[in-house]
């Protein structure tokens, strides 16, 4: 049992080092404050939830956007004009994506995650209500988007 716990640990450990680099703690400390954008912006958590494919990272982007890899319990936090905005995730050569309508000062949530998938993992994006988007977000870690 105590090799399974062992194991359990160290898998994962190696998925919190997958997947983009760490935003500082004062980064990751400012968006678990939930500020709200300018009124002129708004704001997009993406966030990674789910234990499948734990050990590897998921691809999530903003189309015409930012990109990051998210590995397990992390998430990121962008800001920009308001409007429609397009999320995607791919995993192995599945690919989803959702439309969400961000308004101006307005802050929404996304769960991105792994599923299995008869030929391979798929993935999943889906908008979720805030209390369940903060929850997420106070347990993960923050990591910095790729442009």
């Amino acid at each position: 049992m105590v090799r399974r716990g062992l194991a359990l640990s160290l898998l994962l450990t190696l998925a919190a080092c997958a997947g983009s680099p760490s935003a500082n703690q004062e980064a990751d400390a400012a968006a678990k404050r939930f500020d709200q954008p300018d009124p002129e912006r708004g704001a997009l958590y993406i966030y990674r939830s789910g234990l499948f494919g734990v050990a590897r990272p998921l691809d999530v982007a903003v189309v015409n956007g930012v990109q990051a890899k998210l590995g397990y319990n992390t998430y990121l936090r962008i800001e920009g004009p308001p409007g429609p905005v397009e999320v995607a995730c791919k995993a192995g050569d599945k690919t989803a994506s959702q439309q969400v309508d961000i308004a101006p000062g307005q802050t929404r949530f996304v769960r991105t995650s792994m599923t299995a998938g008869l030929w391979g993992p798929n993935c999943e994006v889906a908008e979720v209500p805030p209390d369940e988007g903060q929850a997420a977000v106070r347990s993960g870690r923050r990591v910095e988007p790729q442009q």
